[in-house]
């Protein structure tokens, strides 16, 4: 086949970033991570842009993996990402198509003054870190090592904790519903959700070492954590919390315009919301 003579004129990367996970937790195969630790960014095609607003493929999650994989091919397998890495990627693919700057909407806590700020994209890539995985937690006999969730496992958790809260609306809404059909509805969604919850945690440990056997297997961890004591349980709960933490969007310091008040702006960069400020 003759060489596409516009080839010259493809996208080429805007910018080049460093995972915050350093390429660790990838299956085999599922990153080609550059000599420099730094996988170049390009922006989105227009292509990408029409999956983004596709409802069905937002809802599957199939749109933002198509996007990444478009943006970012060195990821070659965009559901075996680690978790940790997807802020900053998403942060480096707006950036990469439309600009460092991303303004979002505001309202000051103490005067309700509503404004549009915006963001720096730069700054943002800076404060996503990556929690200690290395070290161990240790509770006793036991040492507890972890892993963040793949891009797979965190749609999968999403669809079905949506589709649980969906249950809970219609057995909550629906006047035509028996008492006893509503509360079996009702407690077939919330069992899910407590089985769900202890899944998502399980998950996120890939061993358990105790005085004589290191356990690897993901249903005897799951088993071990449904049926431990409530404060080792939440202990080990909250330690996966604060890995996550260090790679969620940090808040942004806000001054509000209309009286001076000084406070912090939660944001986050969802793909559903990815478009609504760009030109």
């Amino acid at each position: 086949m003759n060489q596409n003579p516009l080839q010259k004129y493809f996208r080429q990367p805007v910018i080049h970033i460093a995972l915050p996970s350093g390429g660790q937790f990838y299956p085999s195969g599922s990153l080609d991570l550059p000599p420099t630790g730094e996988v170049p960014i390009y922006p989105m095609t227009a292509v990408d842009e029409i999956k983004a607003r596709t409802p069905d493929a937002l809802f599957n999650g199939s749109a933002l993996a198509d996007i990444i994989a478009s943006c970012v091919p060195s990821i070659k397998n965009t559901w075996n990402l680690p978790v940790i890495d997807l802020n900053a990627l998403l942060a480096a693919i707006r950036l990469a198509s439309y600009g460092y700057d991303m303004e979002i909407g505001t309202t000051c806590p103490k005067c309700s003054f509503g404004e549009v700020i915006a963001i720096d994209l730069r700054s943002v890539l800076t404060t996503i870190g990556k929690g200690d995985y290395d070290t161990a937690f240790v509770h006793g006999d036991l040492s507890f090592y972890f892993k963040p969730i793949s891009y797979q496992q965190l749609n999968d958790i999403n669809r079905a904790s949506f589709e649980d809260q969906k249950l809970i609306e219609m057995a909550n809404g629906d006047n035509n519903l028996s008492e006893e059909d509503r509360m079996g509805y009702l407690g077939q969604a919330y069992r899910h959700i407590t089985d769900l919850t202890f899944r998502s945690i399980s998950s996120t440990v890939s061993a358990i070492k105790t005085e004589d056997a290191l356990v690897t297997d993901d249903d005897q961890i799951f088993e071990f954590l449904t049926n431990c004591p409530k404060s080792l349980y939440q202990a080990v709960k909250d330690h996966t919390i604060s890995l996550r933490e260090a790679s969620d969007l940090k808040p942004i310091s806000v001054t509000c315009n209309g009286c001076g008040h000084q406070y912090e702006q939660e944001f986050t960069l969802d793909i559903s919301n990815f478009f609504e400020t760009a030109s």
